[in-house]
């Protein structure tokens, strides 16, 4: 199947190659040359402009954005809405608040465009781990991209079965599933970061504690420096706890075990909030992730190893490079 991929940074650029890997054919645009003469060097067609991109394409044209949230992909679906022809289809990958897929929808199948909202989880380690993702749109136009979205997709590899699932029909076990109408999947990968940042909260925390158990204001009698690194290892074997982020977790305090390549500055990038303001919506209590947005929001006055340690989970599985306070 043929897909067009706009934005080849750190997630969509592994994701071209994914798909042609697994021979897939990719248009590729980017507006960083380099980029687009690096992915063309290994098999994908470059263009040099979105209208570059389109003419190459045959019909129907499917085309996949991979560009920050806001400005950069509002600005990108409006001119694809006005240069596509009808029988066309957009996918936002990126996260997107899951409002804006609604209206863009409405927008663009005035046209007779399709569009799609694929909340994408993998980060920098897609490329070989594949990708999670939580797709809404129309039934039969996400049916027809299915190739696309299994190729993306972990698979099950060898995650051990749910009890009972294999009466289950569906995709969710190979790590892709479409939620419902346009803006479900991207609403369900919001709540799946607001949830992150709970759990990344409380990981960060409790290894502040265990830090800070050899401090001087602590009694001396029960006073004891304990190896966190060696925990967070011990952790990813057997625990309750261990997961991808414990993973992440060891993986930061053996490279640097006091974290002084991370001030500490924690940023959000959207869905923590969005996710606390359709909790509120909703009346629905979220105390956790709300905490934790808010906690985000202090780390930028001053830091604790906790959010250092949380700087450094994002490091690893986003790529995402801390910023200044304020920056």
């Amino acid at each position: 199947m043929q897909l067009g991929m706009i934005g080849l940074g750190r997630m969509g650029a592994n994701m071209a190659r994914r798909l042609m890997r697994n021979g897939h054919q990719v248009v590729a645009y980017d507006r960083s040359a380099d980029a687009v003469k690096q992915l063309a060097s290994e098999g994908a067609k470059g263009a040099a402009s979105i209208a570059e991109m389109i003419a190459a394409m045959p019909k129907p044209r499917h085309i996949w954005i991979m560009v920050p949230a806001g400005g950069p992909t509002e600005s990108t679906v409006e001119e694809l809405g006005n240069k596509l022809e009808a029988g066309d289809t957009i996918i936002d990958g990126g996260n997107s608040y899951f409002k804006d897929d609604i209206r863009r929808a409405k927008a663009l199948a005035a046209k007779k465009i399709s569009y799609v909202d694929a909340g994408t989880s993998g980060g920098v380690y897609g490329l070989e781990r594949g990708y999670c993702m939580m797709i809404g749109g129309d039934k039969d136009v996400v049916q027809r991209l299915d190739p696309i979205f299994k190729t993306l997709a972990p698979g099950r590899g060898t995650v051990e079965r749910t009890p009972g699932r294999e009466k289950v029909p569906g995709t969710a076990e190979d790590g892709y599933l479409h939620c419902g109408p346009v803006g479900s999947g991207h609403f369900v990968k919001m709540v799946h970061n607001g949830i992150e940042y709970g759990i990344m909260q409380a990981l960060a925390e409790g290894f502040d504690i265990m830090k800070g158990a050899g401090n001087p204001t602590v009694a001396e009698e029960h006073r004891m420096n304990l190896p966190v690194a060696d925990i967070a290892e011990v952790w990813r074997r057997g625990s309750v706890l261990s997961s991808w982020l414990v993973d992440l977790t060891a993986k930061s305090l053996v490279a640097d075990p006091k974290l002084d390549k991370f001030e500490g500055s924690v940023q959000d990038s959207g869905e923590g909030r969005w996710t606390v303001m359709a909790a509120i919506e909703e009346a629905v209590s979220a105390d956790v992730i709300a905490a934790s947005l808010f906690t985000r929001f202090r780390s930028r006055q001053d830091h604790s190893f906790a959010e250092k340690l949380l700087s450094a989970m994002r490091f690893q599985f986003g790529g995402h490079v801390e910023r200044p306070a304020g920056g």
